[in-house]
């Protein structure tokens, strides 16, 4: 039993972790060297895509936006711009058009041009995902400090909530449940002795009977 529970709750830390990293924004210092718009097949309900531009009609076949990009280290990544709209995951994202026009302007300027890309999601090649661009802003260069406040204060306010349910639970239990498992563990012990004492007894009846029809 204790190596299920091990395992189960070793899942839903993996999980969990898996959930947050992809979710949670990120963002990478790069250069933006073009745009690219594919038709492709995306199904509405399709893992690692989200939805077409809002105010149309998302069919499986729509034009998804791409914004190519280099870092600092000659490294390439490639994010889709999509809009989420309302829906999960709430980054209230509307404006997938304008991205692109920013990001075309951005690649057709002379000298680097160092942008902050923020997105969320992973570039897993093998499966076509591709991270989501939420925004880009101009920076001082690829060496910039990004604080990334957001995470810091979304997981500390978790990780809070986290603690608040588990002191609530672990109060209830305590109040309530332990007592109870008390109460129930003295009376099988109860239980037990007396079963025992009646066995003692029906032995020592059995031995006396068996000794008197000896004689």
């Amino acid at each position: 039993m204790k190596l299920v529970k091990l395992v189960f709750t070793l899942a839903l830390i993996l999980f969990t972790a898996g959930f947050l990293h992809y979710f949670l924004p990120s963002r990478d210092i790069v250069q933006i060297v073009g745009t690219d718009v594919k038709r492709m097949d995306v199904d509405g309900k399709a893992w690692f895509w989200d939805k077409a531009d809002a105010g149309t009609n998302s069919n499986s076949t729509r034009d998804v936006r791409f914004i190519s990009a280099t870092f600092p280290n000659g490294n390439t990544r490639v994010y889709r711009n999509e809009d989420t709209g309302w829906s999960f995951p709430p980054y209230f994202k509307f404006d997938s058009g304008d991205l692109n026009a920013a990001a075309q302007s951005l690649s057709k300027q002379d000298g680097p041009q160092w942008v902050a890309v923020r997105h969320y999601g992973w570039r897993v090649k093998l499966f076509s995902i591709f991270p989501n661009a939420t925004s880009m802003k101009k920076v001082s260069g690829p060496d910039a400090l990004l604080i990334p406040w957001f995470n810091i204060v979304f997981l500390s306010l978790l990780a809070f909530f986290v603690w608040r349910i588990w002191a609530f639970l672990r109060g209830v239990k305590q109040k309530h449940v332990d007592p109870v498992t008390e109460d129930l563990r003295e009376m099988g012990d109860k239980v037990e002795a007396e079963l025992g004492e009646t066995r003692t007894q029906a032995q020592g009846f059995l031995k006396r009977w068996i000794g008197s029809s000896k004689e």
